[in-house]
């Protein structure tokens, strides 16, 4: 059964309590063919403008607005944006963090946040290092652990980016969500419930999704790609897996060419530098790997922009 806490009643009650500590990213409205693409309309939401550079600044809020937190304060084990969003929002908040990311982390993801002032721990290969790392700290320090997508309060918190698209752009036939662990198009698709439908994107060389959705069930797959330090931890979450099964129309993978190649494609047409995994819901558009319904409205969540900028000229 879904998380029963997953509702859209839920959702809206999170993000009235979010709504001070949160920007309303904007959208925009494009034509397919701007890009060669056979959609009549295509509406982009820019998460990456949140506060600390992507959409995991919700569920960190949600998470430190609504549970207490003890004087040693949260932690949290990321790739880079939940960690950017956590310390983020524990700075703002006046609460201690401590956050655990692995070497694979991008240099701007770092340094935001050692920007919030956070500390930090790098170290082990990919985020299941991360997070076996912080895990024995909050078992030894009492910390309140923050999970990057397997929490409840993580997957409203990005619910309600589904509660703001909608009211900004209610005539979406389908929306386009990067996965990695799942807590940001489990919560979309928890808001939704099949009204519009959201199909997920993932990296070929992180098929989190594709492999449990065939399983039945979460399972290990691969962790790896240019989107590795966003899209790829080893498994699904559990909370949000059922919602999956119930609610998202379908997943597409994509491979780090075409992500690359989205990346180029939004700074060339809309001057927007979008991180690689950011960048993977448009790249299923962009490769043909989504293809839309005559006359669909299809909306594409660009989800984080922690990245270098790129001399995508060069």
């Amino acid at each position: 059964m879904p998380d029963p806490s997953a509702t859209p009643e839920r959702i809206r009650e999170i993000e009235h309590i979010i709504r001070p500590h949160i920007r309303r990213t904007p959208v925009i409205e494009t034509v397919g063919e701007d890009f060669g693409i056979a959609a009549s309309r295509i509406v982009f939401k820019f998460e990456l403008m949140q506060h600390a550079g992507s959409f995991k600044t919700r569920g960190a809020f949600a998470n430190l607005l609504t549970r207490e937190c003890p004087p040693v304060g949260v932690a949290a084990a990321s790739g880079g944006n939940h960690g950017a969003a956590v310390a983020y929002a524990a700075m703002r908040l006046g609460v201690p963090a401590k956050i655990f990311v692995p070497a694979i982390s991008s240099p701007a993801k770092i340094g935001r946040i050692r920007g919030y002032g956070a500390d930090l721990v790098v170290g082990g290969e990919l985020y299941a290092d991360a997070l076996q790392a912080c895990e024995n700290w909050i078992a030894t320090s009492g910390a309140l652990s923050v999970h990057a997508f397997d929490q409840a309060e993580t997957l409203l918190g990005q619910g309600t980016i589904g509660l703001e698209i909608e009211e900004q752009w209610p005539s979406l036939g389908s929306l386009l969500v990067g996965v990695g662990g799942g807590g940001l198009i489990g919560g979309i698709a928890a808001w939704f419930r099949g009204r519009v439908k959201v199909v997920g994107v993932e990296p070929e060389a992180a098929p989190t999704l594709t492999r449990a959705l065939k399983a039945g069930h979460p399972v290990d797959a691969e962790a790896g790609g240019v989107a590795a330090d966003s899209l790829a931890p080893r498994r699904v979450g559990e909370r949000m897996f059922p919602i999956a099964q119930d609610h998202v129309d379908r997943v597409v993978l994509v491979s780090d060419n075409e992500i690359r190649t989205a990346q180029r494609t939004l700074w060339d047409k809309l001057r927007v530098v979008a991180e690689p995994g950011g960048a993977a819901a448009f790249a299923a558009l962009l490769s043909g790997r989504y293809r839309p319904a005559p006359n669909e409205t299809v909306g594409v969540l660009v989800s984080g922009g922690n990245t270098v900028a790129v001399d995508f000229d060069r």
